[in-house]
């Protein structure tokens, strides 16, 4: 069962089957979090964009669940 309508499922379709050329394309401006706060990752200075590259991402592991309750 899926949660889109009828109308969103045609819309989702149609644009599955929509090919752009690298020239109708446009950048994506990708932020981060930085000291709490946002920023565009295209301001950052050559290092910290190097920094970022390299960021490695994870999922934590759910713990179970404990008889004391921590």
């Amino acid at each position: 069962m899926s949660h889109f309508s009828a109308t969103e499922h045609t819309a989702i379709s149609s644009a599955a089957a929509v090919q752009l050329t690298d020239d109708e394309r446009q950048p994506c401006e990708v932020w981060t979090r930085v000291m709490g706060y946002h920023r565009p990752v295209a301001s950052f200075n050559t290092g910290k964009q190097g920094e970022h590259a390299e960021r490695r991402f994870f999922t934590e592991t759910q713990r179970g669940s404990s008889s004391n309750g921590c």
